[in-house]
C-alpha cells in the first residue's frame, strides 16, 4: 500500500507520520505541500525517509508510486483534494471531518463507488480494540436510558484567537470550530454505536467571528437522549458514560483515544476495567486496519464505514445550521 501524505500541519507531524513508522504494511512514498511549506515538507521527508516531495498536486497524482493519498489538509479543502484524487484513480484516507457538507460527502462516496475506489475516514476511535469491545458489551447494559460524552481540551490556538488572530481551527471560512473538530469524535462514538438520531440540536458558545468555540449537542433517539459536549475554549476531565437498565459503562479519558473503559452490572459490586488497545500511538490501529481491509479487498467493510461517515456529517451539518453557524462553503 503506497501512500502519499498531503499536508505538513500538526496532524501530519504529530499524528500520521509517527504512527506510520509502526505500520510496515504501508509505505509512505511521497509528501505534498503548498510551495510556501516546501521546506517543512523537505524536513519531514528527511526525518521519515520519504523519497519524494511534491508541490504540484497534478504531478503527484500522475505518479505510479502513489496508490493512496492521505488528506491531512485544512477541513475546507478535503472535498477538493479528494475529488481530484478519485478522478485520477487514487484511493483516499481522509482525515476527519470527512468534508464540510453532507452534499460533499455524498458526491465523494458516489464517485468512489462508481470507480470502485477505497475511501477510509481516519476517525481513530472507530478502529480501536476498545471500541470494538464496547460494541460487544453494549447488550449487557440492557435498554440504554442515557449517554453523556465530554471532550473538552483547551486549544493551543485559543489564546491567539482571544487576541484576534484567527487560525484555521477557529475560522468559519475554513470549516473550523469545536463541533467539526473535537465534538466530531463524540458524534462518531454515539452514531457508530446507535446510528442516526431522530433529532439533533446544538447549543454553542459563539466567538467574535461567528465560530463555535465550544458547544453541547442533544441527540434524540427513540428511548434515550445523548448529550455531547465539545470544548476548545476550556478544559475538564474527559469521559463518556452510558447508562442502561442492567448496568453502566464508562470510558476513561479523551474519546479520540478510548484508552480504557469500565463496566458494572446491577447486582454486582464489581467494576471490570478493559485496556485492550495494543499501540501507544492511537493512530496506529486505524492505519493497520485500513491496510488489512485493502489487502483483503474487503470493499463491503469499507462501504459500511462510509455509511457511518455520511450519517456523522449529515448530523453535524444539521446541528451547525440549527445553531446558525455559516461556513465559507455555504456562501458559494
Amino acid at each position: 500500500m503506497k501512500l502519499a501524505i498531503l499536508g505538513t500541519g500538526f496532524i501530519v507531524k504529530e499524528g500520521a507520520l509517527p504512527a506510520l513508522r509502526e505500520v510496515p504494511e504501508i509505505e509512505v512514498t511521497a509528501i505534498f505541500a503548498r510551495p510556501r511549506s516546501k521546506s517543512v515538507a523537505e524536513g519531514l521527508a528527511v526525518q521519515y525517509g520519504i523519497p519524494k516531495v511534491y508541490t504540484d498536486y497534478d504531478e503527484l497524482l500522475a505518479s505510479g508510486d502513489v496508490e493512496f493519498v492521505y488528506v491531512g489538509l485544512t477541513n475546507s479543502v478535503h472535498y477538493e483534494y479528494a475529488k481530484k484524487a478519485l478522478l485520477a484513480g487514487k484511493h483516499i484516507i481522509m482525515e476527519k471531518p470527512f468534508a464540510s457538507t453532507a452534499a460533499e460527502v455524498q458526491e465523494l462516496v458516489k464517485l468512489a463507488l462508481e470507480k470502485h475506489l477505497y475511501i477510509f475516514e481516519a476517525v481513530t476511535l472507530l478502529h480501536l480494540p476498545n471500541f470494538h469491545a464496547i460494541r460487544e458489551r453494549l447488550a449487557d447494559l440492557g435498554k440504554i436510558t442515557a449517554v453523556m460524552a465530554n471532550y473538552s481540551q483547551y486549544s493551543s490556538r485559543y489564546d491567539r484567537y482571544l487576541k484576534g488572530e484567527v487560525l484555521p481551527a477557529f475560522d468559519p471560512e475554513l470549516s473550523g470550530g469545536a463541533l467539526y473538530d473535537i465534538n466530531i469524535y463524540n458524534l462518531n462514538f454515539i452514531i457508530g454505536l446507535f446510528g442516526a438520531p431522530q433529532a439533533v440540536t446544538y447549543e454553542p458558545n459563539i466567538g467574535f467571528n461567528g465560530i463555535d468555540t465550544s458547544g453541547t449537542l442533544l441527540l434524540k433517539y427513540q428511548d434515550f437522549t445523548a448529550v455531547a459536549l465539545g470544548a476548545k475554549d476550556s478544559e475538564s476531565p474527559c469521559f463518556i458514560t452510558m447508562q442502561g437498565e442492567k448496568g453502566w459503562l464508562r470510558v476513561l479519558g479523551a474519546p479520540n483515544a478510548l484508552a480504557a473503559f469500565e463496566v458494572s452490572l446491577h447486582g454486582s459490586r464489581t467494576v471490570t476495567r478493559y485496556e485492550l488497545n495494543r499501540y501507544p500511538h492511537r493512530m496506529v490501529h486505524e492505519f493497520k486496519e485500513f491496510a488489512a481491509l485493502y489487502e483483503a479487498r474487503d470493499y463491503a467493510a469499507m462501504e459500511a464505514g462510509l455509511k457511518v461517515s455520511q450519517v456523522v456529517l449529515e448530523t453535524a451539518e444539521r446541528a451547525r445550521k440549527d445553531a446558525g453557524i455559516v461556513f465559507g462553503c455555504d456562501k458559494q
